[in-house]
Formats: structure tokens, sequence, C-alpha cells
């Protein structure tokens, strides 16, 4: 195949797009940037920047926010449909298929929210921090992925496909929380309007509808437009709209590879021009391929596939870049070891995290409810824990619904920042020491 000018640009820039380890990567860079921005002689600008009001008009309807409420209420809702995606995807043929596969990993979640946010609320018992409890429960996927895929082959496959579950079953638990509670008054009337876009959804996904801009336009312009008015966090539809795309293929493997071998046994058997251009027979038969594979695909996958590099390279580094900047002043340094919101979001995310895993997977296993997945140690489930406590995005994005004062928003920053490093490099080192030892450690099973 010939490789043209471009191809050479794009290739690499495609595979670091697709690349795991490079979204946490470009996340942590956002977050120093916001960090540095906001601590330097232009401060001014970072903050002024993110308040900046833009207004949407359609006839005398018009939405108004600030560009910081558009990328945490808007662009967010993006980054929870890809979620959605996944989940779907993992429910249907993956992790989270087979329920004694996603028992182990499951009810670990929930170890890994439940605990954190206790230790949360013993830091904070009443008053306005109280209202945090659901910032140290979330565990951000792309970050923790990216920091164990830097480990290369050292690691088990499992451990990646372990997280992976765990990652995303902490994301169902994060979605419901903010679901049931970090929602404003409800409009039942925006709701049930919502509502009735996602029945158009889901029939439309009934009767073969395929076209991935009728399922764009309707569940942004419809379903999330309608939730965004009603109350329930607007991206919260994002992830409902992303179980209403289709996942089923139009044709079957097998054919698929039949039909497949025909045309191109059909190809073959056209005589070329010896020109650049193609004999119109040629071009039919490369436009039937070019069906017969959009037959072979789904909906959900190819959207899963196309928004991923966006999510992670464009709509998370942004949100990182506005939402991770705090003013590093000495009012801040002095308050951050009495501030409760801090060390209770700190210590649920280092803390309460890793024992929140290991214990519940103890104890699954302990009584005989499960297994841990072959290949894996007790050492690896102790790095997998550390790496859970990285919360940035989520806990970030939670923050934003929590709070609303600057200085329990700050507080909850601090914590969050120091305890997703903290966690980040401790989760990494010890993986790196027990994949080198884990022969010598054995499995309990």
């Amino acid at each position: 195949m010939a490789t043209q000018k471009i191809d050479r640009i794009m290739k690499p820039v495609e595979r670091y797009m697709h690349n795991e380890s490079t979204a946490g990567i470009m996340l942590l860079a956002c977050a120093l940037i916001a960090i540095g921005w906001a601590n330097s002689p232009f401060s001014d600008s970072y903050f002024h920047l993110w308040e900046y009001e833009i207004a949407v008009r359609v006839a005398d309807y018009e939405i108004a926010n600030t560009f910081h409420t558009w990328i945490n209420d808007g662009l967010m809702a993006m980054f929870f449909f890809v979620i959605g995606l996944e989940l779907k995807r993992e429910i249907i043929a993956g992790e989270l298929s087979d329920i004694k596969k996603a028992m182990l990993p499951l009810v670990t979640a929930v170890g890994g929210m439940l605990i954190p946010a206790a230790i949360y609320i013993l830091w904070n018992p009443s008053g306005t921090g109280n209202d945090g409890w659901g910032i140290p429960m979330a565990t951000d996927i792309a970050f923790a992925l990216g920091i164990i895929s830097l480990l290369g082959k050292r690691v088990p496959v499992v451990l990646k496909i372990f997280l992976t579950a765990l990652a995303i079953a902490d994301d169902i638990g994060a979605v419901l929380v903010i679901a049931f509670f970090y929602t404003s008054q409800i409009s039942f009337w925006s709701l049930g309007l919502g509502a009735l876009f996602l029945i158009i959804l889901l029939v439309a996904n009934y009767v073969g509808i395929r076209n991935t801009l009728f399922y764009g336009l309707v569940g942004i312009g419809g379903v999330w437009l309608a939730f965004l008015m009603s109350g329930v966090h607007a991206t919260i539809a994002g992830v409902i709209a992303a179980f209403a795309i289709p996942a089923r293929t139009k044709i079957n493997e097998q054919r698929f590879i039949e039909v497949l071998d025909e045309k191109l046994k059909e190809f073959h058997t056209i005589p070329p021009n010896d020109v650049t251009l193609l004999e119109p027979a040629q071009y039919r038969v490369i436009q039937n391929i070019y069906q017969l594979t959009k037959a072979a695909g789904t909906p959900l996958q190819k959207l899963e596939y196309q928004l991923h590099p966006s999510v992670s390279f464009v709509i998370m580094p942004l949100f990182a870049l506005a939402n991770a900047g705090i003013i590093l002043d000495e009012k801040l340094m002095q308050s951050i070891f009495s501030s409760g919101i801090t060390m209770g979001v700190f210590w649920g995310l280092t803390a309460g995290k890793v024992l929140g895993v290991v214990t519940f997977c103890w104890l699954m296993v302990k009584l005989r409810l499960s297994l841990l997945p072959e290949g894996m140690t007790w050492g690896h489930l102790w790095g997998i824990g550390l790496l859970a406590g990285v919360g940035f995005t989520m806990s970030l994005f939670v923050t934003t619904l929590a709070f609303k004062e600057p200085q329990a928003v700050a507080a909850a920053k601090a914590g969050i920042l120091a305890a997703s490093i903290i966690s980040g490099v401790a989760g990494y080192f010890v993986l790196k020491k027990v994949s080198r030892y884990s022969k010598t450690l054995g499995t309990l099973k």
C-alpha cells in the first residue's frame, strides 16, 4: 500500500490518540498548567476566562451560561455519554456480561465507594462540608488505566481487565450518586419531555435505525436539553442516551466472511485499467464492501471509537484546565491540615479506597463467593486499590456539584490533587515491585 505524506503525519497521531497512557499524561499536564496559570501573574485572566458568558438562542428561547458551566454541564455530558457506551458494551459482551465474573469487581467497587464516603463523613459529620461525601467515592478510569499501562508487560493483562471492570462499576455508582443526591429542584414537565425523546431513541433502535447523526441530534437536542432544564444533572442524560444506541450488527460474522470473500473474488476478476481511477465495476464492488463492513459493525462501537479521542484529548483536558486551578497561597496552605473537607477527601481517597477494595474483595474470597482472577495476587490487589484512589476527573466533577462556596471548592480540590498524586505514585511502585516478585508471593485463593 502506497504511503502518502499525510499518512506519515497522521498515523503517529492516531496511535497517540488511542494510547491509554497518553490520556492520563494529558490530564496531568492540563492540571499542572491550570495550577501554574492560577498562581502566575496572569491569574486574573485564568479565572475571568471561565466566567465569560456564552448564550445559545433559538427564536424566543435562550440558554446563557458561563464558559465554565458549559464545560461542566455540556461537554462533560459527552464524557458521560462515552461512559454509557462503555457500560453497555461491558454489560453485553464484556467483563460485566457474566454475573459470576462481574460479581467480584462489582462488590469490590461498592467497598471502594462506601468506606471512602464513611471516612469523609467522620471528618465532616455536619455543616457545609457534609455535602461532599460523594467526592472521594469516584475513580478516574483514564488516569488509573494510564498509570497501569506505563508498566506495560510487567503486569498481567488480568490486572488491566480487573481494574477496568472495577472502574466501570465505580462509574455506575458515581452516576447513581449524582442522579439521586446531587440534583436541584426537579421540573417533572421537562423530565417527561426528556423521557419522550428517550422513547423516540428506543423505538428507533427497535425498528432498526442505525444513523449515528440521528441519535446525536435527538440525544443532544432532545434528551440532554430536556434534562438540563429539568433540574436532574444534564450529564445523566449522556449515560441514558448511550443505552439507546444500537449494539446489534445487521450481518453475523460468518455471513460477513462469506460475502466479503465473494466480493474480493469479484473484484479480482475485473481487469484493471492501469490508471489511478478505478473501473466503474471495481468502484461498485468497493462500495458494496463498504456497505458490508458498515452492516458488520455496530453504531455503539463506532461511536465509542470515534468519540474516544475527542473525549480523552479535548473534553477531559479542558475540564481539568477549567477546574484544577487553585491558588496555592499561605492561607490555603495553613488551612489544608485544619480543613475537614481536605482531610476527608484526602484520607477517603488514599486510605478509604484501598481499604474498601481490599476488604470487600477479601470478604468475597473468604466467604467463597468468588475467587481472585488467575494470575492476580493479593499484592496486585493492594496496588489496584491504591490506583482506585486516583479520583481526579470524577472527584473534581462531584466537587462542582457539592459545593458553591469558593473556599470549600478550593479545600476539596487540594485534597483531590494531593490524594490523586500520592495514590497514583504509590500504586505504580507497588504494582511494579509486586510484579517483579509475583512468583515468590504466590496467589491466595
